[in-house]
């Protein structure tokens, strides 16, 4: 068993909600939605991202970066920015973003 605490954690955290509107091209959805899963990677301070869907066909993305500094590297990136205003265009109804810093860290696991 493993028990692991970070004592000044730095990350943060976004949280990405969408929801396709009617008619938009699902297929190129998919590939700018990959895409931008790639560049995020290549952000120097990027940690993860992990993806998920609902039964409401609301997306969610969850990405860690190491830090604030990361963090503004992708928000400003320009081939993200474009990607976010052809998703205004496109591909949303709706989405939502929520950039939070971790003020507590610990994870448990069973070995």
């Amino acid at each position: 068993m493993t028990y692991r605490r970070v004592k000044d954690p730095k990350e943060v955290v976004v949280i990405f909600k969408t929801h396709l509107r009617d008619g938009a091209d699902s297929r190129e959805y998919g590939r700018a939605s990959q895409r931008m899963h790639e560049l995020a990677g290549t952000i120097p301070g990027f940690v993860s991202i992990k993806g998920y869907h609902s039964d409401d066909g609301e997306e969610i993305d969850i990405v860690h970066f190491r830090d604030e500094t990361a963090l503004e590297a992708w928000r400003t990136h320009p081939e993200h920015l474009a990607t976010q205003e052809r998703g205004r265009k496109e591909f949303y109804d709706r989405f939502s973003v929520q950039a939070c810093r971790v003020f507590r860290e610990y994870e448990f696991t069973l070995d």
